[in-house]
């Protein structure tokens, strides 16, 4: 449990970046506190790296070392550009498939056509450290097959409409005032997005929302921080669902006022169709929650995981708020810049299998030891001392929502490599894939390390954990929440630059005035 009362003592570059490590439990008559260091994207402006029109090629694969942020790695094929949400709608800007591309099934292949933005996206974000991570970006599918992306930019955030090929189809709706894209239901008619908004408060600090677009206009907008709960959000690390019924947002918070003043924690509220509130979820939940997972579920609580710091490691926490008794799915050392969150900006997804168990997939620096910690008067704390100094890719599986898995298997295991970004989803109707990326000659400090890029790794599992392919190293970026479409293609948008981590970022983010948008078919 962390005072995490607002202070600059762990500040980066990037302002909206506070980390905190747990103190020891000597703060007892705060024993129910908690908190999440938070990230949200950057909205300044650097160098662009421009591509107009759209095209659409097949990713090769690669072995590529680091290069600096580069100019967008497509051809064009057509000029029409993307406008903004008040102009008109240009669909003869989809472009042309190229007649060199080729969709492959079931080779790890993804192929991607380029989307034209109407502003510039700042696609990497000063994590802790100033650690380089993808700006996130979310990809959702509608009933009928359409989708949206949701990104951020300095006029609010941008949700750019596409078809099923994933080219675009109309202009994009600007949500202005939105700070962050901290969740993304696309329907039939529009959409929910989850983000921030100003708000009035004693740390100035801006409020979590859930804006609901209709027909191009907006519907509802609704505070789920503020005065009456005295609590702030200024940075989501959040995911948004929806049941058919009912949507379910799980973000950070912070305490301003009341009980939990000064101190960082996380919520899941559940909101109606039409914007109420609804009963159910929480008010404050995992400490200092450093990833968040959330899975709609058809009736009864969301399935939910979250990183604690004080508890030092990744639970279960569906329907109960993170307490003592929450299921353990993995020790790990969770100060900020240590553990293997955050879900889902750059690490995780939790995946649903048709018989009802889980899987979820991080970064981790394992346990070589795990005890509870004898100075913390409340009995909650841990203590964990990590197997290794560079982060592996773990898997885990939960038989139900109610229950902690078995033993972690590890896909990696080199010592001197970093892994980061590790993502999990559904391949087809027994298998699963698991992303991440790689930086070898790894040099780590505080839990954050610098390295030489080395490839985005795709590889399949089964849902025993039994592996099904060899490691395929290739061009494209998996950088934010993926779609299924019905024919189980994954389908997600990323800035189309090569990777560097050789460094940390400094000063503004780079930008791009284009997407890609990739799409695998099992």
């Amino acid at each position: 449990m962390t005072n995490a009362r607002r202070t600059t003592t762990h500040r980066r570059r990037s302002p909206r970046r506070i980390a905190r490590k747990p103190l020891a439990g000597s703060l007892a008559v705060a024993a129910l506190l908690g908190g999440a260091w938070y990230a949200t994207a950057a909205t300044d402006n650097g160098d662009s790296s421009t591509a107009a029109g759209t095209s659409t090629s097949a990713s090769a694969s690669t072995s590529a070392s680091a290069s600096p942020e580069a100019a967008a790695h497509s051809s064009t094929s057509s000029t029409g550009t993307a406008t903004v949400s008040a102009a008109k709608t240009t669909p003869k800007a989809a472009a042309k498939t190229s007649t060199t591309a080729k969709v492959a099934t079931g080779t790890l292949s993804p192929t991607s056509t380029t989307v034209a933005l109407a502003a510039k996206f700042p696609y990497l974000t000063a994590g802790y450290n100033n650690t380089r991570e993808w700006t996130r970006t979310t990809t959702a599918v509608a009933p009928d097959g359409t989708l949206r992306v949701a990104w951020p930019a300095t006029d609010g955030v941008h949700v750019t409409p596409l078809n099923a090929a994933g080219l675009r189809s109309g202009a994009d709706t600007v949500v202005k005032g939105a700070k962050e894209v901290g969740g993304l239901v696309a329907h039939n008619d529009g959409f929910a997005l989850l983000t921030r908004v100003a708000d009035t408060n004693k740390w100035k600090e801006t409020a979590a929302a859930i804006v609901r677009y209709t027909n191009g206009k907006q519907t509802f907008r609704t505070k789920l921080t503020g005065t009456a709960s005295n609590d702030t959000s200024p940075g989501l690390d959040g995911q948004l669902t929806w049941n058919g019924t009912k949507y379910g947002a799980y973000f950070v918070v912070h305490g301003a006022g009341g009980f939990a003043d000064g101190h960082f924690g996380d919520k899941l509220a559940y909101i109606s169709a039409k914007g109420a509130k609804l009963s159910g979820g929480w008010s404050w939940g995992c400490s200092h929650n450093e990833g968040i997972a959330l899975h709609a579920e058809t009736s009864g609580a969301f399935t939910s995981l979250c990183f604690d710091d004080w508890r030092s490691g990744l639970f279960v926490s569906t329907g109960i708020g993170a307490p003592d008794v929450a299921p353990v799915v993995q020790r790990e050392q969770c100060w900020a810049g240590y553990c293997g969150g955050t879900f889902p900006g750059r690490t995780g997804d939790l995946v649903k299998s048709t018989s009802g168990r889980y899987a979820t997939a991080f970064a981790s620096r394992g346990a070589a030891s795990a005890k509870k910690n004898t100075d913390d008067s409340s009995g909650r704390g841990w203590t964990v001392t990590p197997k290794s100094s560079t982060h592996q890719v773990a898997v885990a599986f939960m038989a139900n929502r109610n229950s902690g898995p078995g033993k972690a298997i590890y896909l990696t295991s080199a010592a001197g490599t970093e892994n980061v970004n590790v993502h999990v989803a559904p391949y087809g109707k027994d298998r699963l894939l698991v992303s991440w990326e790689s930086l070898k000659g790894a040099k780590c400090n505080a839990g954050t390390c610098t390295g030489t890029f080395t490839g985005t790794h795709l590889r399949l599992i089964d849902w025993n954990g039994k592996v099904q392919s060899a490691d395929k190293v290739v061009s494209v970026r998996i950088s934010g929440d993926m779609a299924v479409l019905k024919n189980d293609t994954l389908t997600w948008a990323y800035a189309p630059v090569t990777p560097t981590y050789a460094t940390p970022l400094s000063g503004a983010s780079p930008t791009t005035t284009s997407l890609r948008v990739a799409r695998l078919t099992p």
